[in-house]
């Protein structure tokens, strides 16, 4: 392990208060950080911090620590940002136990509760506001409670789940999205209007499995029609191949070569090639 003992040399601090500028110290407090490997090995830094006192009396925070900078070491932090970094991807990339045994290979031991926790603490990245979406039926208790669920279809991802789907549920919701430009929704009367009140200049589109799911009587047929006419699994149960030399079909093949009298035949034949 290598230890690095480090400080800061600024003579000042800034109280994150009231912005005034104290050179006065009130206590020195040593902080135990881990940071990247070096040449292989595990490393420690041995932070020297402040205290500082606030010479503003109308200040509320009397006393402050010193900041170094989230960019290098957060507040409360036992790891520097480099670090905290490099672990957090590794815990989206392999999950906790796997990405704990590959820290530790790599000189950067943290246990799979704290890759855990650093995921969670990360927080979902931010997205831009959706602007094509899908809603549709969302079952809380199948047959017996039943919400909406609303997809940002241009990240492919469930963005809300509403408690029912009440046309004046997802109106609520919908009014308070005015960027949205393109809804696609089953067809049902409700969602359609819903849509129409909240955002009457989006496009309202019927998704692709509802549509072909429940298609217009007139067209239906036909479809039934081409669909029972090319279906590959009724045509290859009606095939049966046929051997070039005899002409009998695969099943009687099968037949031949599984009876007593064909494999002793098979054997004897075998035998009066073998002494040939």
């Amino acid at each position: 392990m290598t230890t690095i003992e480090a400080r800061a040399i600024a003579a000042t601090r800034t109280c994150p208060d009231c912005g005034s500028i104290s050179r006065r110290v009130h206590r020195h407090y040593s902080r135990r950080l881990s940071d990247l490997p070096l040449a292989g090995r595990v490393v420690r830094i041995s932070l020297t911090a402040r205290r500082f006192r606030c010479m503003t009396p109308t200040c509320r925070r009397s006393i402050f620590t010193e900041r170094f900078g989230d960019d290098i070491i957060a507040a409360r932090a036992r790891r520097t940002a480099r670090l905290e970094n490099v672990v957090h991807h590794l815990a989206l990339a392999l999950g906790g136990r796997s990405a704990a045994g590959r820290a530790r290979r790599l000189m950067m031991p943290v246990s799979n509760d704290t890759l855990l926790r650093v995921v969670r603490r990360g927080g979902r990245p931010s997205s831009p506001p959706p602007t094509v979406i899908g809603i549709d039926d969302w079952a809380w208790k199948r047959n017996q409670r039943y919400g909406a669920i609303i997809c940002d279809l241009g990240r492919r991802r469930p963005i809300k789940l509403l408690p029912d789907r009440e046309p004046a549920t997802a109106q609520a919701w919908l009014a308070g999205q005015p960027q949205i430009a393109i809804v696609a929704r089953d067809r049902g009367g409700g969602f359609a209007l819903a849509a129409s009140r909240a955002l009457p200049g989006a496009l309202q589109v019927a998704d692709r499995w509802h549509l072909m799911e429940t298609p217009a009587p007139p067209s239906s047929a036909p479809c039934a029609n081409r669909c029972a006419a090319y279906d590959p699994r009724s045509s290859l149960s009606k095939w049966t191949p046929r051997t070039a030399s005899s002409g009998s079909t695969a099943s009687e093949t099968t037949a031949f070569l599984h009876s007593p009298t064909s494999a002793s035949k098979l054997s004897s034949s075998s035998s009066k090639s073998t002494k040939t």
